[in-house]
């Protein structure tokens, strides 16, 4: 039973070694990727530890049961011990999104509603800010178009972790669950007979790529410049700032205008186009392949409407997996665990059930 784990851990003991040399450390790419390992495989040789030593107490416990009442008392507790760490152990070793560990690049789009869409999208950028600070992540604002009353038609979001996440915690880990449309119910604004309104907001989520996961061929893109757009500030409606990429062999396009100089804008939509041909690409490979993107819990299908935010009864609903709570005020001041975790656990149920026994 888990006979991959020695392999494992003779890998962990090696990365372990490596780390501990300062040569190592002259390649910060090298060591970058040497930690991100170790990160990854520290949860799992943990566990695999507490699980042999159970194991070998439940043995020994068993070969004294007949002459220590004692050891025959405490040989259940063992047992069950030994049992979950057996289970917990069995979820970490599950084959793991490959693209997991990337951090997260988040675009919010208004859709049904008008200005209603776009003050919701407003809301669910907090959400995702807060929720990132709450989990130690630093974000950017890399672009913006923002409403004439201070929401957001289309807004991109960087999200970055700090040092290398244990598996499940790096940012695409865990946000990737939150491409959809999300839906809202509430009295807008600009509702004058406190009536209630239904309106929408798109939200998807790229693993953000490193310059090694997609090379793009300088002469597939079309770069235009135009003029910056928007209610109004420095440099908008002034200068061709604005960077239009298109990405001819796919069709891709890309557009960012929220920095004052043509090159930052133009390093900022290559951050968004990368993320976005990954995405591309691993959805291809997916579908080619016939594997996991065929779960329940769907991270990939952006046309499906995932959650409900029903104002007047304080509620958020999941419609994947069935979550419901009634403490949509916090959810959207960054409050989001429950409900990831929810997903996270109906997909892991979900693989756990396709894991051959």
């Amino acid at each position: 039973m888990f006979e991959s784990c020695a392999e494992l851990s003779a890998e962990y003991s090696d990365l372990e070694l490596k780390l501990a040399d300062p040569a190592v450390h002259a390649d910060q790419s090298v060591a970058r990727r040497f930690g991100r390992r170790y990160a990854q495989l520290r949860p799992i040789i943990t566990a695999y530890r507490e699980w042999v030593t159970l194991a070998d107490d439940v043995v020994a416990a068993t070969e004294l049961a007949d002459a220590d009442q004692s050891f025959a008392d405490e040989l259940l507790d063992l047992v069950d011990r030994e049992k979950a760490a057996a289970e917990r152990l069995t979820r970490l070793l599950l084959p793991r999104d490959p693209l997991d560990d990337k951090d997260v690049i988040l675009e919010v789009k208004a859709g049904e509603g008008g200005e209603e869409s776009a003050l919701f999208a407003a809301d669910l950028l907090r959400m995702y800010m807060r929720y990132a600070e709450r989990r130690g992540w630093t974000t950017q604002i890399i672009d913006a178009v923002e409403s004439d009353l201070g929401g957001y038609k289309d807004v991109a979001l960087a999200v970055k972790a700090r040092g290398n996440p244990e598996p499940g915690a790096a940012p695409y880990a865990r946000l990737k669950y939150e491409g959809g449309v999300h839906r809202v119910q509430r009295v807008p604004v600009t509702e004058s007979q406190g009536r209630i309104h239904t309106s929408a907001a798109g939200v998807l989520v790229f693993p953000e790529a490193e310059d090694v996961d997609i090379v793009v061929d300088p002469n597939d893109l079309r770069i235009d410049v135009f003029r910056s757009s928007g209610p109004g500030g420095q440099s908008v409606n002034t200068t061709d700032s604005a960077v239009r990429i298109t990405h001819i062999p796919t069709g891709v396009v890309v557009s960012c205008q929220n920095e004052k100089s043509q090159l930052q804008n133009r390093e900022q939509a290559m951050r968004i186009l990368r993320a976005r041909l990954l995405a591309a690409a691993q959805e291809q490979a997916a579908q080619d392949a016939s594997d996991a993107r065929k779960l329940q819990v769907r991270t990939v299908d952006r046309s499906e409407r995932i959650r409900t935010f029903n104002f007047p009864e304080n509620r958020l609903a999941d419609h994947r997996v069935g979550y419901k709570s009634h403490n949509l005020d916090q959810i959207l001041d960054g409050d989001l665990d429950d409900v990831i975790n929810a997903c996270m656990e109906a997909d892991n149920a979900v693989r756990l059930g396709d894991t051959p026994s």
